[in-house]
């Protein structure tokens, strides 16, 4: 395994070059790319938006609306299909989604149905859908009652075709901010995600977001005064709007729309030339124009109302016909909202009302603040992984560190090159990856040790290290990904971003443990032709142990069993600390425009918007403060209108740097996927290692695995630290770590239960712990040391996440030891279970193994 052909050679070292090459522009400024010859790649990490700043918004197209809409269309369409019959009726109505007509004569209820069958014909599902379907069935429950009930899937196709076409009109509106590189795509069968990169201004996009935008032109009826219609009966043919004005102002309206804002083909802000107020000018197209200058021309002298989704715009007096196609709407407005006025008159009206159901925000200075914090964390946690690694085995370590290196550089580059999404908890996996990452080389280099401790020479017992150490490796590796994939899978977001780096950390440092680290080894075999290993400050520190752990497995069961008893209890009577991810509610994070946040007056304020519970806390430094609002009850809009109270009160005084808002529907589906995502990967990881190893391996693994999550979860009962969509990713991770701990061990033992047929099955336990030890040790420390850095150095808004993972890696150190090895003797494992699975190929390989006296306990 040590000798390497050219062309080997050349592949390993061209795939180095790669990584360096696409990993380079992410070091060059926007002007230093442009320069860059054709040839080079120009790809750049895509920065999330937690890191560069902007808006998630997650929209919902209102079934109510649909459904409504649809049964209104319904009503009116039998009006018209019995009058054109000259068919009688009496009662036509609609309630939920029947509508229903009672024919006069009995005698015209064949005529009727047979004109009624037109809205029950079966029409095309789509190219997406597939089919067709048919919106309405007509029944007849009393003789001479007609009844159209819409059909579920006809609604479910008219709600499939308003989110399609509701795409459109979001692209249209969010272009016209000229912001860059936005995000619009369908998610599920009734949403909308967009993401709008650097725009810092939530309130104004959410306004252009969730605005219907129907325009409409209509005549004011002048039969009576609207006061009079506001205390008696409005005509059939006219209701009550009101003004935008404040106090608004009624006025009776007739519902005849007499032109539409579909016939718009350009809408301009602009200024009147009188009275230099803000206006907004349109143009119709060719038959728009035409109907716009017939009505205008029937009705010179009357009052003409200019409408926005059911509210009066303006209601002028038509002094002569207006003939040109063009004319303008003038009001109270601003320059702004002149300006958006006019985008969503261009972008088209939305053909249902879009509701906010998940909203998070975070501004340009706090994305900022976080890629230094991500930076800074990062730097320290890797210098202090390099120095350790060197001083643990020192020339060995150096090449470890180099592998590191490369490691960590064709991340990079695979990010670039796949234009994946670099979040905050992404940094967070690159650095677990680096103090992850060491494992490999660490379990390569114990397994050499011990090779040349059992008498091979130096070059057998580097390639036996390998050649032993890659299964093992696999094993552990694999269990982690599967955690990272599922993670991907039923995340969504930043944690996705995490899951991303995690996956693509692991290939790459099975890649380089077994490549570059190898080739690095092989050349300096080749070239200094050694005849000892060099050596470190810490090579031999746990080469001799014999402790004797099994003795105290009663101990640790007992202290394990009454930790995870202690830790559901307290779960089931008081709870953890849910974040708004699982309950609801808002979260803003604010920043003193001057001198120290006063969170006394902050909390005052609050309490005055009878928002409910309200908890503000200093967050990070002392000009910062974080504001939690309970779930509002009151439907998606009821958490929407929270934002709208604090930022107004406090916006004089603070900056808001982030703004995360998740209603009653977004917050049960994440707490139903976290739940999932957890069982998956246990159940995926447990048929995983039954399938590699025994089924006494796999039930012990889950049930180490299943106590770190237990006593995971009793630290945020305890701590009271908030669980989040973070946290699930924390848990997911420790699943991982956890599992490949237990793996490496496992993996140990399976091999000395081959090789030593009688020794009791509690030395042999002891046996392969120690001979992990140094590498669990090592491991740990070294993910220990990162993960210290990004909590210490990493910023607040992933500190409960590291707390978590830094927890999880000390109890999965813990399970590994106590708990996972000390649970097979329980299962009563046999020896020569795996003497008799051995196939020729291995038992001819122990054959040549020294067979000295096995090693004893003490």
């Amino acid at each position: 395994m040590l000798h390497f052909s050219r062309w080997k050679t050349t592949l390993i070292w061209l795939a180095v070059l790669a990584g360096f090459v696409f990993a380079f522009p992410n070091v060059l400024s926007q002007n230093q790319l442009a320069e860059l010859p054709d040839w080079m790649p120009k790809k750049q990490l895509t920065l999330g938006l937690d890191l560069q700043g902007g808006s998630h918004i997650l929209l919902r197209v209102e079934r109510a609306d649909i459904e409504k809409e649809r049964l209104e269309a319904t009503v009116d369409d039998m009006r018209r299909l019995l009058r054109e019959e000259g068919i009688g009726y009496t009662g036509l109505s609609g309630n939920g989604l029947v509508a229903q007509v009672r024919i006069r004569d009995a005698a015209n209820v064949d005529r009727a149905k047979e004109a009624l069958n037109e809205l029950t014909q079966l029409i095309n599902a789509g190219l997406l859908s597939g089919g067709t379907l048919r919106e309405a069935v007509l029944d007849e429950p009393q003789p001479g009652l007609l009844e159209l009930t819409l059909t579920e899937e006809g609604i479910n196709h008219r709600i499939s075709s308003a989110v399609t076409q509701s795409i459109e009109v979001v692209r249209r509106r969010v272009d016209e901010l000229g912001t860059t590189e936005p995000v619009i795509q369908r998610q599920g069968s009734d949403r909308i995600l967009v993401q709008v990169p650097g725009f810092d201004d939530p309130q104004r996009l959410k306004a252009l977001l969730n605005q219907v935008a129907k325009l409409s032109f209509r005549l004011v009826d002048r039969s009576m005064p609207a006061e009079e219609a506001l205390n008696g009966r409005p005509p059939a043919t006219s209701e009550i709007l009101y003004s935008m004005d404040d106090p608004p102002i009624p006025y009776l309206i007739q519902r005849r729309v007499l032109v539409s804002g579909e016939n718009l083909v350009d809408s301009q802000a602009g200024f009147d030339q009188r009275t230099n107020e803000p206006i907004v000018t349109f143009r119709f197209d060719t038959k728009g124009a035409q109907r716009f200058g017939q009505v205008t021309q029937q009705n010179v002298g009357f009052p003409f109302a200019i409408i926005l989704d059911n509210q009066v715009i303006s209601a002028p007096v038509i002094n002569e016909p207006i003939l040109g196609g063009s004319g303008q709407i003038s009001g109270n407005f601003t320059v702004e909202s002149a300006n958006d006025l006019a985008v969503l008159l261009r972008a088209g009206a939305l053909p249902a009302t879009l509701t906010v159901i998940e909203e998070r925000t975070v501004g340009p200075g706090l994305g900022a603040d976080s890629i230094a914090a991500g930076e800074t964390a990062g730097i320290i946690g890797a210098i202090l992984v390099v120095c350790f690694i060197f001083i643990a085995y020192g020339f060995l370590g150096l090449i470890a560190n180099l592998a590191l290196i490369f490691n960590v550089v064709m991340i990079i580059a695979i990010l670039s090159v796949l234009g994946a999404t670099l979040t905050l908890p992404g940094i967070a996996g690159i650095v677990l990856t680096v103090g992850m990452a060491v494992d490999s080389n660490v379990l390569i280099y114990e397994r050499i040790k011990e090779e040349r401790r059992g008498g091979r020479s130096l070059i057998q017992a580097i390639d036996a290290g390998f050649k032993r150490a890659f299964g093992t490796i696999l094993d552990a590796n694999i269990t982690t990904l599967i955690a990272a994939v599922i993670l991907f899978y039923l995340g969504s977001g930043p944690v996705r971003g995490f899951a991303v780096t995690l996956a693509i950390g692991i290939v790459t440092t099975v890649f380089t443990a077994f490549t570059i680290t190898r080739w690095m080894i092989a050349e300096w075999v080749r070239r200094k032709r050694p005849k000892v290993l060099p050596k470190g400050l810490m090579s031999d520190m746990f080469s001799q142990t014999r402790y004797r752990f099994m003795w105290l497995r009663k101990a640790t069961f007992l202290f394990s069993a009454a930790a995870a008893i202690a830790s559901l209890v307290l779960f089931a009577t008081f709870g953890m600390n849910y974040g708004i991810d699982f309950k609801g509610g808002s979260i803003i994070e604010v920043q003193s425009k001057q001198g120290d946040a006063n969170v006394a007056d902050i909390r005052s304020r609050m309490s005055e918007l009878n928002l409910g519970d309200v908890q503000v806390q200093e967050f990070g430094s002392p000009q910062e403060v974080l504001i939690r609002v309970q779930a509002q009850g009151g439907g998606e809009n009821a958490e929407q209108s929270v934002i709208s109270k604090v930022r107004s009160d406090l916006e004089q005084d603070y900056t808001v740097r982030r703004v995360e808002v998740v209603g009653p529907t977004v917050s049960g589906e994440l707490a139903q996927a976290g739940t999932i995502a957890v069982l998956a990967s246990l159940l995926a990881i447990l048929v995983y290692i039954w399938f590699r190893f025994e089924w006494q391996f796999a039930l012990g693994a889950i049930i180490a695995t299943v106590n770190d999550v237990v006593l995971t979860i009793g630290m945020f009962v305890i701590t009271g630290v908030e669980f989040n969509l973070s946290s699930i990713a924390a848990v997911l991770t420790i699943v991982g770590y956890s599992l490949n701990d237990t793996v490496v061990v496992y993996d140990r033992v399976r091999e000395n239960l081959r090789r030593y047929k009688k020794m009791p099955l509690t030395e042999l336990l002891d046996l392969s712990v120690n001979q992990m030890l140094s590498r669990t040790v090592l491991t740990s420390v070294t993910t220990l040391l990162a993960l210290t850095a990004l909590f210490v150095f990493g910023g607040e808004v992933i500190r409960s996440f590291t707390f978590a993972m830094i927890f999880g890696v000390i109890v999965g150190t813990y399970s590994s030891i106590f708990i996972a090895a000390p649970v097979l003797i329980l299962f009563r494992l046999r020896p020569e279970n795996f003497r008799a699975g051995m196939g020729k190929e291995q038992e001819d390989e122990k054959e040549k193994e020294d067979q000295g006296p096995a090693p004893g306990v003490a």
